[in-house]
């Protein structure tokens, strides 16, 4: 069972041949020879005894005896598999010899425990109800339509709400917008009639709007005429009110819509509140229908309550 003298992979360097003298690997190492052409080794060359080990014999035998007896086991191996492998005729069939994995070093390290989750933040509760504007003098909000604002950098009085943007006045002079809506105290005069304050308002929100500014310009060249297109009373935010409609024609530009609504207001001492509407005409302006949406939308502050509006029945 001991393999004859020659040169052998060396078990301490497999990328080199060591002398085997029969019994013990000698000093000798060589570079591996291509396969085919053997080249007979120097003789061994005596060495000091090798250390000897517990229980009798020397390391190096241990050793030998110990790779030895691997290689025996190994072969007894693929001898049983070549008998015991058969294939359907009864004959042997091909083996395949598994290729020996390197034993694993079981890994000292805990498994990583999973990342621990990030709990969500609950996120706020979204108001699904319609945005509005809120008149906090008045007590009333007014809902917040498509394609309108709430006021930024507007130099006039008691705006609640404009369309988004400005555009170059017809007349050249400052910058105009196509819809605004003003909310007041009717406080100039003791009339608590809607109709009357509303007939008596609407030809100052005209001039106003689109005959001369503040200043005293005319950014759409004044006002040519007017003509009332509608008038009546409606319930606003469960009180009765009334409504005048004009239709304004100016000297540059497509003029406008101006309308004026009084109301008693439901808070405080329950002095008359006038809104008033302003609606360029033409293709840019907000549609007219804004003005009633508006108008039914106007609540006191803090109801829900849906009634109300134009055509809606005026209560005593």
């Amino acid at each position: 069972m001991t393999p004859p003298p020659g040169w052998y992979r060396d078990p301490s360097a497999p990328h080199a041949e060591r002398w085997w003298d029969g019994t013990a690997w000698t000093e000798h190492q060589r570079a591996p020879e291509p396969a085919g052409h053997p080249v007979p080794g120097p003789p061994p060359v005596p060495g000091p005894p090798p250390p000897t080990v517990p229980g009798g014999g020397t390391a190096r035998s241990r050793a030998i005896a110990l790779t030895v007896a691997s290689a025996v086991l190994v072969a007894a191996i693929v001898t049983g598999a070549v008998f015991l492998k058969e294939d359907g005729q009864g004959g042997p069939g091909p083996v395949t010899t598994p290729t020996a994995l390197p034993p694993t070093t079981p890994d000292p390290s805990p498994p990583p425990s999973p990342a621990p989750s990030t709990p969500s933040t609950p996120s706020e509760p979204s108001d699904t109800g319609p945005a509005v504007v809120e008149d906090q003098l008045n007590g009333i909000t007014f809902p917040l339509l498509d394609g309108w604002v709430r006021p930024r950098h507007v130099s006039q009085d008691d705006v609640v709400m404009t369309t988004d943007g400005t555009y170059d006045c017809p007349s050249g002079v400052g910058l105009c917008r196509h819809g605004m809506v003003f909310s007041r105290t009717a406080t100039a005069t003791d009339e608590t009639s809607p109709k009357a304050l509303a007939e008596g308002d609407i030809a100052d929100a005209a001039d106003e709007a689109y005959d001369r500014d503040a200043l005293g310009r005319r950014p759409h060249g004044g006002i040519e005429s007017h003509q009332v297109v509608d008038s009546g009373p409606v319930a606003v935010a469960g009180r009765a009110g009334y409504f005048v409609r004009w239709r304004v024609r100016t000297a540059d530009g497509p003029g406008g819509y101006v309308q004026s609504l009084a109301f008693q207001s439901s808070v405080g001492t329950e002095s008359p509140v006038v809104v008033r509407y302003v609606f360029d005409a033409g293709e840019d302006g907000p549609p007219l229908t804004d003005m009633d949406r508006l108008t039914e939308g106007i609540r006191v502050t803090g109801d829900t309550d849906p009634g109300g509006g134009v055509g809606s029945s005026v209560g005593p």
